[in-house]
């Protein structure tokens, strides 16, 4: 099997080179009102005059005149040629005639001779008269032009003619332009330039011609380029935007930056606003540069779609959210980990947890919390929670240690159900520092309270303790007798006359 396949792929490479080859070949040559073309297309005499017909060509060359600027080196070779100047007189030849053929050897040498009509040849030469020919254009600067006739399915190179065909694509190019200069076509003897009717030959765009505008266009991603019919990648083909939500813009002076549908531009940003036009509470607000839903007092986003709400509950028990419809009995709903109950009175219905730990619901290996809505589970001394966060597992190495006490904890912390509710660890930091400031400042004043009193209390003097005419009083039992006494001597001493 490989060898037939190998050598099947040898003939479609030979092929393939042959073709490129017969492409590279189709040369033309035009000169006053005549243009000749070479094809090198294998064939006998009758073939090749049909192919040259066929091809839109009036008949084979008849002339060697203009052989030399078909028959380049390296190319050789024979070809065949019109038997008489008068080729509407030819008839097809038949066996045993002889035919003109002009043959190319190596240094152009071309040689014109006869030979038998049904051989096989390398090509033909064809040729044909002009009318309405364009002469050469004129490019500007140092442009060169390449000029191309295509009259069929043929792609014919002119470059070494005088005159061209109406219908000939000519194309100028600066020798260090990535892209041409312009594109023009030839047209009742003068030169029509790029961008011209759509309906001819496209109007010589390379991608597309608008008939509405007369005017070419080019794909998503690329853009015009200032000779106005080649396309080139735009600046946005590389994807210079590379920020959440924005995309290229091409621009007449390069590209810009824009937000993409469903986003907005906000502080230099590109913000995301499309989930707001779908929170089932229609509450949304922006978090670190990102519109998130949020829920209405007694909800939460839900952890499965954003979007949506779902009734959240951080006691034991939480009032139902029930619907009542005429007189049938009220639809009541709860949150996930809740049972709806009934009050006291039978008149209102509540939300009550339900202790998975305590009817069994739990999966847990060691040991079970209850918590609002749901369960953890936890871990005998040694062990720790597995990924699954209810199977438990052997604590190895240094993972035993806790705080460097040396000894392993009771009861890992597994993640708590209810993330909200846990204070974050930076919250517990800042407050232990701002407890520590507080007892510093305390300590501070009460130190220069202190301070204060001393130094008052160092200069404080008991005046009255000092006082010279101080009287002192001693209080002493006496008799009726002697308090009698003693009132009538003090009431006698105050009746006396003052003595001067």
């Amino acid at each position: 099997m490989m060898v037939p396949t190998t050598h099947a792929l040898l003939i479609w490479l030979l092929f393939l080179c042959g073709l490129e080859e017969t492409v590279q070949s189709q040369r033309g040559h035009c000169t006053g009102n005549q243009c000749f073309a070479l094809f090198q297309e294998p064939g006998d005499f009758n073939e090749a005059r049909k192919s040259c017909k066929d091809s839109g060509w009036q008949s084979l060359m008849f002339s060697s005149e203009h052989a030399e600027k078909l028959l380049k080196s390296p190319l050789r070779g024979s070809y065949w040629l019109r038997n008489s100047a008068d080729g509407s007189a030819e008839k097809p030849a038949a066996g045993g005639q002889t035919c003109r053929c002009i043959s190319a050897s190596e240094g152009q040498n071309f040689t014109v001779s006869w030979k038998p009509c049904l051989d096989t040849l390398d090509g033909f030469l064809c040729q044909f008269t002009l009318e309405d020919p364009c002469s050469g254009l004129q490019a500007a600067g140092d442009a060169t032009v390449k000029y191309t006739y295509m009259p069929t399915d043929l792609e014919l190179e002119l470059d070494d003619s005088e005159t061209f065909p109406p219908g000939t694509i000519a194309v100028a190019k600066k020798f260090d332009d990535k892209y041409p200069y312009s594109k023009h076509v030839c047209f009742s003897s003068s030169w029509l330039i790029a961008p011209w009717k759509c309906e001819v030959l496209g109007g010589g765009c390379e991608h597309r011609c608008s008939s509405a505008t007369q005017s070419c266009v080019c794909p998503a991603g690329k853009t015009l380029q200032p000779n106005n019919f080649a396309c080139a990648d735009g600046p946005c083909q590389s994807n210079p935007c590379t920020g959440e939500g924005e995309e290229c813009e091409v621009t007449q002076t390069g590209f810009t930056c824009t937000c993409k549908d469903g986003f907005v531009p906000e502080d230099g940003e590109c913000v995301n606003v499309t989930i707001c036009e779908k929170c089932e509470h229609m509450l949304c607000d922006k978090f670190n540069g990102v519109y998130k839903c949020h829920c209405r007092k007694g909800f939460r986003v839900s952890p499965h779609d954003p979007t949506k709400c779902e009734m959240n509950c951080t006691e034991i028990d939480c009032p139902a959210v029930c619907v009542y419809r005429n007189d049938s009995e009220p639809q009541c709903f709860c949150p996930t980990g809740y049972i709806t109950t009934l009050s006291p009175n039978n008149s209102t219905p509540f939300c009550t947890d339900i202790d998975e730990c305590d009817s069994g619901d739990d999966e847990c290996e060691h040991q079970c919390a209850n918590a609002f809505g749901s369960y953890r589970c936890l871990c005998d001394k040694g062990f720790k929670l597995d990924h699954n966060n209810y199977n438990c597992v052997p604590v190895q190495g240094p993972e035993e240690e806790v705080d460097g006490s040396g000894s392993a904890a009771p009861y890992p912390s597994p993640v708590s159900p209810h993330p909200d509710t846990v204070v974050p660890s930076y919250i517990r930091t800042g407050s232990v520092m701002g407890i520590a400031v507080f007892v510093a400042l305390c300590a501070v004043l009460l130190y220069f309270l202190i301070r204060n009193m001393v130094k008052r209390c160092g200069k404080f003097e008991l005046s009255s303790f000092k006082h010279p005419d101080i009287d002192i009083f001693y209080l002493q039992q006496v008799t009726t007798e002697t308090y009698k006494r003693i009132s009538f001597d003090k009431q006698f001493k105050s009746d006396s006359p003052t003595i001067l």
